[in-house]
């Protein structure tokens, strides 16, 4: 039987584990990457707290000694159940069984000002340019002069109050009072300001009242400034607008307020 397996995520990964040297099973797995991504840490990555090769695994690697897994880095393109294959940018591959495990995106749903200004951090490689972001921004901070230019500098908004914002704000914040003042001793970090925006009541809706009253707690101890029942309407990569009109000026915007499924053509 041969099996196709589209994405290297948890899911796709443990599959084609459990089946590697199975007997009658031919595998073949695909991915737009050649490593498995970590991705509860993404958020260390991008604030400097690990390095990317901590969280990337390579899948040939995890793969050496199968004699029935085969790897292709692709993009699915189209899925054509009929016909039992699926095209890829480089082939056709016909399959007995398909398994789509290609996971989620980020989702800014339908704003296409705020996919082209802020930041998404769903894969190893947003995390880096986040990192690089806010790294490029402090070292770039020491020449600014005007004193309005350097506070819009030194403000960063995370939008979304779900586990990917509370972590990613949370580094932030520790960044800003244990690391960013050793680095930078010329910049005065009481000026940086951390912005996390929430929808909805509470962070962590999705989570017991308890989690979502010790995080919003843990966050406010740190500094950040949490405003819940807020939406943003727009950015132009200079300006956030909310929905009630008031503005925060910031050149960083990280989006973690939404995912939507990778779903395939066909």
């Amino acid at each position: 039987m041969k099996v196709v397996i589209a994405g290297a995520g948890f899911g796709g990964l443990r599959l084609a584990r459990k089946l590697s040297n199975k007997p009658g099973f031919e595998v073949v797995l695909i991915d737009r990457f050649n490593y498995h991504q970590f991705q509860p840490l993404f958020y260390q990555v991008a604030t400097a707290g690990l390095d990317a090769s901590n969280i990337s695994f390579p899948l040939r690697k995890v793969f050496q000694k199968s004699r029935n897994v085969r790897i292709r880095l692709t993009n699915l393109k189209e899925v054509l159940p009929h016909q039992n294959k699926v095209i890829t940018d480089e082939e056709e591959i016909s399959y007995d069984v398909l398994v789509l495990a290609t996971g989620a995106d980020t989702n800014f749903f339908g704003n296409q000002r705020l996919a082209a200004h802020a930041f998404p951090m769903k894969s190893t490689v947003e995390a880096l340019q986040i990192r690089h972001r806010l790294l490029q921004l402090f070292e770039n901070a020491h020449t600014v002069k005007d004193e309005q230019t350097l506070q819009r500098m030194m403000n960063i908004v995370v939008v979304g109050g779900g586990p990917t914002g509370v972590e990613v704000s949370g580094a932030l914040a520790e960044m800003k009072k244990y690391v960013l003042p050793k680095d930078f001793p010329e910049l005065d970090f009481s000026r940086m300001n951390i912005y996390l925006l929430e929808g909805s009541e509470k962070t962590l809706a999705s989570m017991s009242n308890k989690a979502s009253a010790k995080s919003a707690a843990y966050l406010g101890r740190l500094g950040v400034k949490l405003l819940t029942h807020t939406l943003v309407k727009d950015y132009d990569g200079e300006k956030v607008v909310l929905q009630e009109g008031k503005t925060i000026d910031s050149p960083t915007v990280i989006w973690a307020a939404g995912i939507k499924g990778n779903i395939p053509g066909g």
